[in-house]
């Protein structure tokens, strides 16, 4: 028996003015269709469309989470710079120097998760609030 497949070998071609464009990419943006071909098709053959509902809280909450994340990747490459060097130091004078440093950057460690609890407990009286 041979297996029928389902291949588009049909075209058809449709002009848009801009507005009707700008349109019709507006409501693909909201959709779930990854080309707006499929999403095209869907609403010729007047089938169901999938929307994705965006949820904005939670948007705001990964901007924020990405940023202190590269903020603490960032902190942490300077943090270990300086215990690679304090493990090569000889001279007592240069060990000052870095252990003030050192705790220099500690301090911008703490003071930036500190931030990060501060901003986790803020999103979550926002969702505990809704």
């Amino acid at each position: 028996m041979k297996d029928s497949k389902n291949n588009r070998c049909r075209r058809l071609h449709v002009r848009f003015t801009n507005a009707e464009f700008e349109k019709l990419q507006s409501h693909f943006a909201r959709s779930a269709y990854p080309r707006i071909s499929d999403y095209a098709r869907k609403i010729l053959l007047q089938k169901p469309v999938k929307i994705t509902q965006r949820n904005q809280s939670l948007d705001d909450f990964m901007a924020e989470l990405i940023a202190l994340r590269q903020e603490l990747n960032a902190i942490g490459n300077n943090y270990n710079q300086v215990v690679k060097r304090l493990h090569m130091l000889d001279d007592f004078p240069e060990i000052k120097s870095w252990l003030i440093l050192n705790e220099t950057a500690r301090k911008i460690l703490l003071d930036k998760v500190s931030e990060i609890k501060l901003k986790i407990s803020q999103i979550n009286d926002v969702w505990l609030v809704s």
